[in-house]
C-alpha cells in the first residue's frame, strides 16, 4: 500500500497513479482534513459487484450449496436447449 501526504502525492502524482491502475495497489493520500483511499477501478467494480451479491438475500447460501452439490446435481451445457 502507498501512503503519502497531499504534497508528496502531488509531486508524484503520475507514478502513484500508475501504480494505482496497473499493479492494483492501493494509495492512501493524507490530508489536514482526513485520509483518502484511491483504488483502480476495476478493484471498485469488483467491490461494488461483491456488495451487491452479498446484499441478495439467501445467495450467498445458495452458491455454498452448488458449490458442496455432487455433479449428479448438474447438466452438462451440451445439454441446454438455449
Amino acid at each position: 500500500m502507498l501512503t503519502a501526504n497531499a504534497s508528496k502525492f502531488r509531486k508524484n502524482l503520475y507514478g502513484t497513479l500508475e501504480q494505482v491502475a496497473k499493479y492494483n495497489q492501493v494509495a492512501t493520500v493524507n490530508t489536514k482534513d482526513g485520509d483518502v483511499v484511491m483504488i483502480s477501478a476495476d478493484d471498485y467494480n469488483n467491490l461494488m459487484e461483491t456488495l451487491y451479491i452479498s446484499s441478495v438475500p439467501g445467495l450467498k447460501q445458495d452458491l455454498l450449496k452448488a458449490k458442496n452439490a455432487p455433479d449428479s446435481d448438474f447438466v452438462s451445457e451440451d445439454e441446454v436447449e438455449w
